[in-house]
């Protein structure tokens, strides 16, 4: 009789998407589900994210779909655009890929990941060399809140070794990345090097290493509820944004705790210790720096008005960019971010959409006078990291109608509320899904 993977028992009550790149891992795991009457009768799918970085990625969703059709399963293919942002191509995909996911998953359901022991390994050694804390060493839970629902990893507890055996038993076909042989990626050259070294000494190290990261999740749990207190009492509404005079309040250690704990929350980079020690040293201590910064593994850490603000390092909207936009359908703007109407559009428009070049005036509703956009922003208290890649909607005449959904001109707000219009602005990160406003 062929083997069977021994996995948990399903949590939840959700429908399952199971990620499918194509590859060993997640045809293995697609195919232990599909023979899992549970899976089935919940509401068993698959998607596969199409990245379109390699030649070969047309015929990667090509195999995905036959496979699911294979198995009587609906596959999903995402097809996404990859923006490089200065953290690299590898960061870039993942982002995109998770968007892809949160936006298929369904209120209540179950994202379902195909990470093994060996990845886990792979992680525990890399959050180490980043000096993480245990939160950062606890890597990947096999258990979380993702987007709408929940993200689980049913395969942690087994090696690569039992997956290739279960797919060659039931003569399982799947994709060979060959960008995987490379060793230009850290996690690749775990995995190709050092990882193959460890293990002639230490036969057991994978599971040594998977160790730690169950002891360290067990030890971050111990300590979970005073951080999530501390945490939630130091939140803004902006879930990426802290208050610093909350931070100030707690002891190091725990300021430590609940600063990883909240950059987990927002899916970012575990903080390695010299991000902490910044924090310490121009946070902590109160110092007037202007808009400090701590930028790490293609992220940051930025100080404004007694708030901090955790995100991806993004490239500002470029100050040449000139678009024409008729309204009538969702505008994507370059590196990221959405502008849209919604609502009923008659014949207004077309407008210009471009980037902040300085020297923009507008007059708000109410006002006889115009006023400098610079000193409104400022007056709103729009961060930096928002101003720089707001789009400005220019009208036939040259007049500037509006500063994304943040500031109208008083005509062109008179003209969205006689119509019960709407202008919405997803800046580049967001994971609402613009591409589905309603357009009239």
């Amino acid at each position: 009789m062929p083997p069977v993977l021994p996995l948990p028992a399903l949590p939840g009550d959700g429908p399952l998407l199971v990620g499918f790149s194509g590859g060993l891992d997640s045809t293995a795991l697609l195919h232990a589900l599909a023979h899992t009457p549970q899976a089935r009768m919940r509401g068993l799918s698959a998607i596969h994210v199409h990245h379109g970085l390699q030649p070969a990625a047309d015929g990667w969703a090509t195999h995905c779909a036959a496979v699911c059709d294979a198995l009587g399963l609906q596959c999903e293919i995402a097809r996404v655009h990859v923006v490089p942002d200065g953290r690299g191509l590898e960061a870039a995909a993942r982002d995109a890929r998770h968007a892809a996911f949160a936006r298929h998953l369904p209120d209540g359901g179950l994202l379902v990941l195909a990470h093994h022991r060996d990845d886990q390994a792979e992680t525990v050694l890399l959050r180490a060399l980043r000096a993480s804390g245990p939160e950062g060493l606890a890597a990947m839970r096999p258990l979380r809140s993702f987007a709408a629902g929940q993200l689980w990893r049913p395969l942690l507890a087994l090696p690569r070794a039992r997956l290739l055996a279960y797919a060659q038993a039931h003569h399982l076909h799947w994709i060979e990345d060959a960008s995987n042989a490379g060793d230009d990626a850290d996690r690749n050259f775990l995995r190709n090097r050092v990882l193959p070294l460890l293990r002639t000494r230490w036969p057991q190290a994978d599971a040594a290493l998977a160790g730690v990261a169950a002891l360290q999740a067990d030890a971050g749990d111990l300590l979970d509820p005073g951080d999530a207190e501390a945490l939630a009492q130091a939140r803004t509404l902006d879930p990426a944004v802290l208050r610093l005079d909350a931070l100030r309040r707690l002891p190091p250690a725990r300021r430590a705790r609940v600063l990883r704990r909240w950059c987990a929350a927002l899916g970012l980079p575990p903080l390695p210790a010299q991000a902490l020690a910044w924090c310490e040293h121009d946070l902590a201590s109160g110092q007037p720096d202007r808009q400090p910064c701590f930028d790490w593994a293609g992220h940051r850490l930025q100080r404004w008005r007694e708030l901090l603000h955790a995100g991806p390092v993004r490239a500002p909207l470029d100050r040449v960019f000139s678009d024409i936009w008729h309204g009538r359908a969702p505008l994507c703007l370059p590196g990221g971010g959405v502008l849209a109407f919604e609502g009923v559009l008659d014949e207004a428009g077309p407008w210009r959409v471009q980037a902040r070049r300085g020297g923009e005036r507008i007059r708000l509703p109410g006002r006889d006078h115009t006023h400098a956009l610079k000193h409104v922003l400022q007056s709103l208290a729009i961060p930096p990291w928002l101003r720089a890649h707001l789009p400005l909607l220019v009208d036939a005449s040259g007049r500037l109608a509006a500063a994304g959904d943040l500031v109208f001109d008083a005509g062109f707000d008179a003209w969205l509320r006689s119509g019960h219009r709407r202008l919405r602005w997803w800046p580049p990160g967001t994971t609402a899904s613009a591409l589905h406003a309603p357009m009239l």
